[in-house]
């Protein structure tokens, strides 16, 4: 009898209440990944999901460095995907009196981002210092959070412009979903590095040109002109964020010029 017990002792699982072949298992006291992915319907896709694709994006964000500040601007569309979903959304912020932002890309993640940087700055004012993120901070502060979600393969789909006045002088960089960065005189994303950095750079790389203030937002409002015209995800109105020793202003929205009278030489569609 003692021997029919050890077999069959034996022969039950080493690993009783194991998981079964090809589930994972479920620690004591801990959520059922294959419930849970049962319940919001991904039927047998366990673990960490991921968003593979922007869904609700806005489009191009231009910038551009005048003689005393900087200028950021970008429409008030927010698509979902070919739908003109939201019109009337800003993209371009003050984020304190020396530094301004503008978001492309998805604005769901833009919006989980700026509740940090909110936040950055409410700790900025509480602590009392007198000390404030200045543009350069935040731009490389942007880089390594960007570079961080991409290497986890859980990236931030934005295109990103950071502007402001870095110990007086002017700043202006861009970083993209993968921590990729720059600073230039010029920056746009999306369809207006195509469109709107030649107009841009017919200016801002001219040293015989120096642009004041007026001149960069009237260059700024022909770009945003061109922009409607040719990005079918483009809008007529958008908003501004400018930057100079006074301080910071956001401005908008402000509407297009529009000259559709060439519109009858268009054939074919």
């Amino acid at each position: 009898m003692s021997g029919m017990s050890a077999f069959s002792d034996m022969s039950m699982p080493i690993w009783s209440n194991g998981p079964a072949p090809g589930q994972f298992y479920n620690f004591p006291g801990g959520s059922s990944l294959q419930n849970r992915d049962m319940q919001f319907g991904f039927k047998g896709s366990f673990g960490s999901q991921r968003t593979s694709q922007p869904i609700t994006t806005g489009t191009s964000v231009v910038g551009l460095k005048f003689h005393d500040g900087v200028v950021i601007a970008a429409d008030t569309l927010v698509s979902y995907g070919s739908l003109a979903r939201y019109t009337s959304i800003d993209r371009v912020f003050k984020v304190n009196d020396y530094t301004i932002i503008g978001a492309g890309g998805d604005f769901a993640d833009f919006q989980f981002l700026k509740q940090h940087i909110d936040q950055k700055i409410v700790d900025d004012i509480a602590f009392g210092d007198n000390y404030h993120m200045k543009p350069k901070s935040l731009y490389n502060w942007l880089m390594r959070v960007l570079y961080n979600k991409r290497s986890r393969f859980d990236p931030l789909w934005l295109d990103i412009v950071v502007g402001g006045m870095q110990d007086g002088e002017p700043f202006l960089g861009h970083i993209n979903l993968r921590g990729r960065a720059y600073e230039n005189n010029a920056i746009a994303t999306g369809f207006g590095q195509h469109l709107a950095i030649p107009l841009f750079r017919e200016y801002s790389e001219n040293p015989q040109i120096v642009l004041n203030r007026d001149q960069a937002l009237g260059l700024t409002k022909k770009v945003m002109e061109v922009l409607y015209y040719r990005d079918c995800r483009g809008f007529n109105k958008y908003t501004q964020a400018i930057a100079t020793a006074e301080g910071v202003k956001v401005e908008g929205p402000i509407s297009v010029d529009q000259n559709w009278n060439v519109a009858h030489m268009v054939k074919g569609f």
